[in-house]
């Protein structure tokens, strides 16, 4: 990885896309936004919905990983929705501006019920499953993103 490049994953929790019975349009955008804003992507991965497969999907990526995951999808309300009760048995420490930060963007971003926190060096992030909600999020948050991981990875010298 280069100096100036930030490592990324995203893992998409959709049980009809890790079926590959739809699209995974949402991981697509975000992988271009990753890309065109200068993050090396270092994986990306499917998963279905559930609270112990995303949760040991998630540990066992952010372990020995210093960067930041992205999630999309199962953030809002429907009985399958569980991505955030499964980042909560991950993440050590809570990051809430983020998530006040997504669920600012637009009227309809107030439902989503993702978290955010840090684990280790690896930063995790809870983006809704829509193409607009990933773009919007990601828009909104992305300048904080690097500052955040430089005071993680200590390597932040302007405190």
């Amino acid at each position: 990885m280069r100096d100036d490049m930030y490592s990324a994953k995203i893992v998409t929790v959709s049980d009809s896309a890790s079926e590959n019975l739809r699209v995974d349009s949402s991981g697509d955008l975000l992988e271009k936004l990753l890309k065109d804003t200068g993050y090396y992507l270092q994986s990306r991965l499917l998963t279905k919905d559930g609270i112990e497969e995303v949760s040991e999907l998630l540990s066992k990526e952010a372990h020995l990983f210093k960067g930041v995951i992205f999630t999309t999808g199962g953030t809002g309300f429907s009985k399958r929705d569980l991505t955030p009760e499964a980042t909560l048995k991950v993440v050590e420490r809570l990051t809430p501006g983020i998530d006040e930060a997504i669920r600012s963007v637009s009227g309809k971003a107030k439902l989503s019920r993702g978290v955010s926190g840090i684990v280790d060096d690896c930063l995790i992030i809870n983006f809704p499953g829509s193409v607009r909600a990933v773009e919007e999020s990601f828009m909104k948050i992305e300048p904080l993103i690097r500052h955040g991981l430089d005071l993680i990875f200590g390597t932040d010298k302007s405190h």
